[in-house]
């Protein structure tokens, strides 16, 4: 080897030295990038929650005791561990995916969670959904008056590639294009509800080779609670707890409402939903004057999507499907053993009916707080027109609350309670509305005493405050199941038994 060196041309010995040097310094290059890509990836697997100390659900109704829990960061912080944007995904789309949500704010979150789990699935391109703007509720704001747009495109590009909008040559796409018609490569339909990946895999993907954009015009509930793979379901937690964002300004007023309640120490946030969309869509009146039933009737048929029949609104009462009332919630809290001096956050719209109507919780509770009297008005100019940013609002001191109180079991109310799970299982109280009604006419026909009453109420939810707990599954029973979003225990610490699996 040596005689053969030493035969080489000095310039070619040259040549040779550097190359071998450049060599060694490209392996060491090529090792130290594996190594940060295993930290990479290790930094993003989802740790789920620190562990939570064990609930007392006696020391709920004995008042407010030990740290209160508040408003952290965790909701526009990375809960996946990282600091910085991952890098893209790089896949051949087979298409774009443009979604139009229906429903309240909460219902299209889950459905937001739902469509980029789909689009992950399928190889997608998903375009930025578009928002309800012809429900009840009217709300003209777009997907960006709420949710950070920019951070939920940037922060999910290592799973799915989102745009903002569709590329030019789809421009002339016409969103009031009938279900099941084309036009310009465009299919324009509404999924099978409660469907699993076997349906998306068989069914839907195929339409890809024939259309360019399929165009769901309905996702509420079209994706299954259960039978889900592990990491699609880790995924729709990722994009709740993570990647939905709020804006600055929806954010900046949540955390002023948060620390003007504070002040004063720890509160309920009580999502009473005696609204007048709720009683008319769920055909309930108990409480109200002929005159006020009536008016929500006619509501209910003016809009073709809700129920069209008849309802027995006293049945539905005793099987626990209407909202409570707020005489209704009022004795329950006293139950619960809340007294005069808790500060109590209204997180709901309108009562029906009014200052009248609200009043004996007001006389019972004289700390009712509702935005409008904890910061200035003006604030609120902006926000008003528009329920589903109120909302947003909402969810946030919601979520930041002592205690969680839902008296009806709405998108909102089991948005929360997931959420509220994830965030180290702080209390809810779950109300069994069904249990809640007969107790409160046994007490109020003078069958009950007051001590067995508040007794009976008490024992009833003793294992019913957001405690650890696996979702009930009803085989082809989907709408019978525990909401995924309310107890998405596939993304939560503590849960045992529940045959996760990764």
């Amino acid at each position: 080897m040596a005689l053969l060196l030493g035969q080489m041309p000095r310039g070619r010995m040259r040549v040779c030295f550097l190359a071998g040097c450049c060599g060694v310094l490209l392996w060491a290059c090529v090792l130290q990038l594996l190594s940060l890509g295993r930290l990479w990836c290790c930094s993003w697997t989802p740790t789920g929650n620190s562990p939570a100390a064990t609930l007392d659900p006696m020391s709920l109704f004995s008042g407010f005791g030990g740290s209160s829990s508040r408003l952290s960061d965790k909701e526009n912080s990375d809960s996946w561990g990282h600091t910085s944007l991952p890098p893209p995904r790089m896949y051949k789309s087979n298409g774009y995916l443009r979604v139009s949500c229906n429903g309240g704010l909460n219902q299209m979150r889950s459905e937001i969670c739902d469509m980029v789990a789909i689009a992950r699935l399928l190889n997608l391109t998903l375009v930025v959904p578009e928002l309800d703007k012809i429900s009840f509720w009217a709300d003209q704001s777009n997907f960006d008056d709420i949710f950070d747009v920019r951070y939920f495109i940037d922060s999910l590009r290592d799973e799915v590639r989102i745009i903002k909008r569709l590329p030019k040559r789809f421009n002339k796409l016409d969103s009031t294009t009938s279900s099941n018609s084309t036009s310009f490569n465009v299919l324009t339909m509404a999924p099978v509800s409660w469907s699993d990946e076997k349906y998306y895999l068989q069914q839907i993907l195929p339409l890809f080779k024939k259309f360019k954009v399929i165009h769901f015009n309905k996702t509420d509930a079209r994706l299954a609670n259960n039978g889900i793979n592990i990491s699609l379901q880790k995924l729709r937690c990722r994009v709740n707890f993570y990647a939905l964002k709020f804006t600055p300004a929806i954010k900046e007023l949540g955390d002023k409402l948060v620390q003007a309640i504070r002040k004063s120490g720890s509160y309920v946030a009580l999502h009473l939903r005696y609204e007048m969309d709720m009683l008319a869509f769920s055909g309930c009146n108990h409480g109200c004057s002929p005159k006020e039933a009536e008016e929500l009737k006619r509501m209910r048929y003016a809009y073709p999507w809700w129920r069209e029949k008849e309802i027995d609104s006293k049945a539905k009462r005793l099987q626990g499907l209407c909202p409570l009332t707020p005489e209704e919630t009022s004795i329950i809290l006293k139950a619960f053993g809340f007294d005069n001096s808790t500060q109590i956050y209204i997180a709901a719209g309108e009562t029906y009916g009014g200052h009248e109507r609200i009043k004996v919780l007001e006389e019972a509770f004289p700390y009712l707080l509702r935005k409008e009297m904890l910061v200035d008005k003006e604030l609120f100019s902006k926000f008003q027109n528009h329920s589903s940013q109120m909302a947003a609002i909402d969810f946030m001191v919601s979520v930041a609350s002592d205690v969680f109180i839902p008296t009806y079991d709405g998108n909102m109310a089991k948005v929360v309670e997931g959420y509220r799970r994830h965030q180290g299982y702080q209390k809810s109280i779950l109300l069994d509305r069904r249990k809640l009604v007969e107790l409160v006419d046994l007490y109020e026909n003078k069958t009950l005493s007051w001590d067995e009453f508040a007794k009976a109420v008490q024992q009833a939810h003793q294992r019913s405050l957001g405690q650890p707990a696996c979702r009930r599954m009803v085989p082809n029973k989907p709408k019978e199941e525990d909401y995924f979003y309310a107890n998405p225990f596939e993304c939560l610490s503590n849960v045992t038994g529940c045959g996760i699996s990764s």
